[in-house]
Parts: C-alpha cells; structure tokens; sequence
C-alpha cells in the first residue's frame, strides 16, 4: 500500500476526476504549492503501441521552447581532436579510452552520454553498464551523432530523450511549478506535436489513449486529449 500524506490528500480532493481541457490542468498543477520547493512538472503519455513490437517503440529527443529549468550534466565519447570542443560547449568530461575506463568503474555522476559515431565501436561494451539507466548513446535519440560540440550544447541546456516504457508510457520533464503557464503550455504542445509525428507505422488504433500532467510531489491532473 503506497502512503500519502495529508497534504497529498489534500491536494487530492482538487483533482477533477474527468479529464480537463490543457490549460487548466496547468493551472490546477501550478496552485499545488504546499511544499517549498519548486517542483518539478512531467507530462506522461499511455500511448496505443505493443512494447513489445520492436517496430512500435516510440523514442527520441526534442529542445523544448522554453527548455525544462535545468542543466544537465554532459559527459562526450569522443577523439581527442573533439576534447575541447565538448568541453567548451558544456561537457564535464570527454574522452574516449580513460572516460570509458572511469564510467566502467562505477563513475555515474552524469545524466546524459553523447558519443561520436567513430568512438562507437569502443563505447559499446558500456552498454551493460549504461543500458539499464537509459544512458547508453544512441542514434535514435540524437546522443551517437557527429556533431558532438553541438549535441552537448543542446542537452546540457535541458533538451529532452523519451522512450515508451513496457506499459507503453512516455514520461517527460516539460518544466517546472514556477513557470509561466504560457511557456509550460508551449513546451507541453510541442512535446505532443513531436510524438504524433513520431507515430509507429505499425501502431493501429487510438495512439494517444491518455494523458496525465503531475509535479514532483502532488497528484496526476488527467487532461482531456
């Protein structure tokens, strides 16, 4: 049984139990502010995808509008020619050998892992390490590209990864309590407006089934597709 606390409760009682146009779903998620910190907001989707398709998954990064309220820590696979680059444009470390060799001793102290597609061959025997806290490179989500200066540029700043989880759920950060509701409703729509274009071919029937906006510690608020 998952406990709540009376302030959780309390919140609670506000929820409409029918879904809500978007606006006020944001605005129902911005009134939660019994706790002292800014919290953070996420928008989950249930998508109509068979996870278990490999065909179906859905997944992939976008740059919100007005980004997501934080940095995040970069690291770079990269040739040494590439070092400094990423490193000028937001990276904590990059490398290629010694920075595989720290992360395969248990350095974890980052969020998000950019590769150049020359250094794959070498990253790859991470992927036992970094597979199953989603932060092994991948072409898919923009992290195994070329242009690596840019991409750590473009993450460290806060752009977003999404993937539908077994339940064929995507969850993403779209901001945060103390944002405008304006600019929480642009990066809310553009997050939709990339995954329907990201629609599986194979996917049939209803494909956004629900969703459902919530902030770090208050309730779900269901939004009316």
């Amino acid at each position: 049984m998952v406990y709540r606390s009376k302030r959780y409760k309390k919140e609670a009682e506000q929820v409409s139990k029918e879904p809500i146009s978007l606006a006020e779903a944001v605005e129902k998620v911005k009134s939660f502010k019994s706790v002292k910190f800014d919290q953070t907001i996420e928008c989950v989707l249930n998508l109509g995808v068979d996870s278990k398709q490999a065909d179906q998954l859905v997944r992939g990064s976008l740059s919100l509008p007005h980004g997501i309220g934080k940095k995040k820590k970069v690291i770079a696979f990269c040739q040494d020619s590439d070092i400094e680059a990423a490193k000028k444009a937001g990276a904590v470390e990059a490398g290629c050998d010694e920075l595989i060799k720290k992360v395969t001793d248990g350095w974890m102290d980052f969020d998000v892992a950019i590769a150049s597609p020359k250094v794959m061959g070498k990253v790859g025997k991470l992927g036992r390490i970094l597979g199953p806290q989603g932060k092994m490179p991948s072409p898919k989500n923009g992290t195994v590209t070329a242009e690596v200066a840019t991409a750590v540029a473009e993450f460290a700043a806060g752009k977003v990864e999404f993937k539908n989880d077994a339940g064929g759920n995507v969850h993403v950060i779209v901001g945060k309590q103390s944002f405008e509701k304006e600019k929480l409703i642009d990066n809310i729509e553009a997050f939709l407006s990339h995954v329907k274009k990201n629609k599986p071919a194979s996917a049939k029937g209803t494909y956004i089934k629900k969703m459902c906006l919530s902030a770090t510690m208050s309730p779900s608020v269901t939004v009316s597709i």
